[in-house]
């Protein structure tokens, strides 16, 4: 009788435990479908435009040539998502596209701005008559600019475009201590330099030496502007002297 005791006792223990399982595992249920569905409204709500829309883009750093139409049309599209599903880097990527824009840097600002900082090119130089060269010596395709038209004309391949702009400012800077403004510089695909000077004067300087043969250029001119006829050309290419072309000769030629 006792040992009958002891196993309903047991059972109904069984029984006991057995409901506490049942409904800590409902109880778990309830709540991971509860959040699965707080998750589900959650990413809904983040892509949703009209919940969290991107109400305004602020824009920062000096601006000489790119229009804020111009921004607002890189933009239009990717305005269309939320504050928290625009893409900042497809931003970056929208904005540095434009033209005169050099980098953009982008970021988000609770709740509904984005801020940008833009940073313009800054054009030394027309390269190759239809585009530019920037501050870096970086190739950059651009809409012409009249206020820009007096900056010095390089030419050379697109891969030495530093070197160009480099020996640019080393024969600018020699001729200008010297009273000569240098407005064209070219390297041909055979490493040729020519340079062009602001009094219209055209220099041959060959693959070498560049630099001593402005010197020469430099120290000859004085006794070459007494001349009556005036210089077109100076070809430097020689090691001790220098071939000149006056312009009544240069005029015929070309007629």
């Amino acid at each position: 009788m006792s040992w009958i005791n002891k196993k309903q006792a047991l059972g109904q223990c069984v029984k006991q435990v057995n409901w506490y399982f049942t409904f800590g595992v409902i109880f778990l249920f309830t709540v991971l479908v509860g959040l699965g569905v707080a998750a589900v409204k959650l990413n809904t709500v983040i892509h949703d435009a009209g919940a969290l829309p991107i109400e305004a883009v602020a824009i920062k750093g000096k601006r000489h040539f790119t229009s804020d139409k111009e921004i607002q049309t890189a933009l239009e599209n990717l305005m269309q998502r939320s504050f928290f599903s625009a893409d900042v880097n497809q931003v970056q990527a929208a904005l540095e596209a434009l033209p005169w824009v050099y980098r953009a840097s982008v970021r988000r600002e609770w709740p509904s701005k984005l801020k940008v900082y833009l940073v313009e090119q800054q054009a030394v130089a027309h390269w190759n008559e239809t585009a530019w060269l920037n501050i870096q010596g970086d190739v950059f395709e651009a809409p012409k600019k009249e206020e820009m038209k007096t900056l010095p004309q390089l030419t050379g391949p697109n891969d030495e475009a530093k070197e160009v702009l480099e020996t640019y400012r080393q024969v600018s800077k020699l001729l200008s201590i010297n009273g000569f403004t240098l407005t064209g510089l070219t390297l041909t695909p055979r490493h040729a330099w020519h340079a062009t000077l602001g009094n219209g004067i055209k220099l041959e300087l060959g693959r070498e030496d560049k630099m001593a043969r402005i010197q020469r250029f430099i120290n000859v001119f004085p006794k070459l502007a007494k001349q009556v006829k005036q210089v077109a050309t100076v070809d430097l290419r020689y090691d001790t002297g220098l071939a000149v072309g006056w312009e009544d000769a240069h005029k015929r030629a070309v007629n």
